[in-house]
């Protein structure tokens, strides 16, 4: 049993050693291709956008995640003056056009270029695909961040602050007229009822008392993720249990042909 622990040891150490090796390796590699491609792209040309590209894919989640779902199940079209209508987000095709390859591994879809982060992509968009943005008419999501609670979403620390009640007031003010206008309650028993959820969902966690938190409704479920998860570390595991088993079978044939010889070594002969 000591060479199989061992063998264990060993094996254990070289599969940490591997995986931190090629993580190291793809963060210097990439970030050092990311950076040249991106040092070659930039010209001086791009104009300057006030639109928060970070602030606004977290908008844009949060609607995913806690507003979708309940206007799919009411099979309501979102008007187009509605601020949360896909064609209102500045940067809605290009976030379309981003592919997740891998864990390291982000492609532009209009160019075909890779990056390690997306970070880098963002950048490179911004640098060489800035014309494909519409600013004549297109709002930035970003600006209905207060009203959808972006920093609770965003923020790590979650520690509680004082209360700015003049800013309160102006995200439940613009959280209002978002429900106004997106869901305006004379347009049938589906809008009326999607109108009561946005309030319910963003608008009453506006307020200094903290008895209320956002989405309290819930939304979309995760459970696909994290079955993926398992089944993708299952896979992962699957060949080193069978190694550890192969490992152990061979040490116990070892051991039992050992204790045999030595048994045949102590049996004397009887004599004749």
């Amino acid at each position: 049993m000591g060479r199989l622990r061992e063998s264990l040891a060993v094996i254990l150490l070289l599969f940490a050693l591997l995986l931190l090796l090629r993580q190291s390796l793809s963060q210097v590699l990439g970030e050092s291709e990311s950076t040249r491609s991106l040092m070659e792209e930039v010209g001086g040309n791009a104009p300057e956008i006030h639109c928060s590209r970070p602030r606004s894919r977290a908008a844009w989640q949060i609607i995913q995640d806690y507003l979708t779902p309940f206007v799919e199940k009411e099979r309501y079209q979102i008007p187009k003056n509605c601020r949360l209508h896909p064609d209102n987000d500045l940067y809605r095709d290009q976030e379309q056009h981003k592919t997740h390859v891998d864990i390291y591994e982000w492609k532009c879809g209009y160019c075909k270029k890779s990056f390690n982060e997306e970070k880098f992509l963002d950048q490179h968009l911004d640098t060489r695909h800035y014309n494909l943005l519409n600013t004549t008419q297109t709002k930035c999501l970003a600006d209905l961040c207060g009203a959808l609670h972006c920093d609770f979403v965003l923020s790590s620390n979650k520690a509680k602050s004082k209360c700015n009640t003049a800013a309160v007031a102006k995200n439940r003010h613009l959280c209002e007229s978002v429900a106004n206008s997106c869901f305006p309650v004379s347009q049938g028993p589906s809008a009326s009822r999607l109108h009561e959820h946005f309030l319910r969902q963003f608008c009453d966690a506006h307020t200094c008392t903290g008895s209320n938190k956002p989405f309290p409704k819930g939304g979309k479920k995760s459970s696909g993720v994290f079955y993926l998860a398992i089944s993708i570390l299952t896979l992962m595991l699957l060949p080193l249990f069978y190694l550890l088993v192969f490992l152990y079978q061979r040490e116990k044939r070892t051991g039992t042909q050992a204790l045999r010889r030595i048994i045949k070594i102590g049996k004397k002969p009887k004599p004749s």
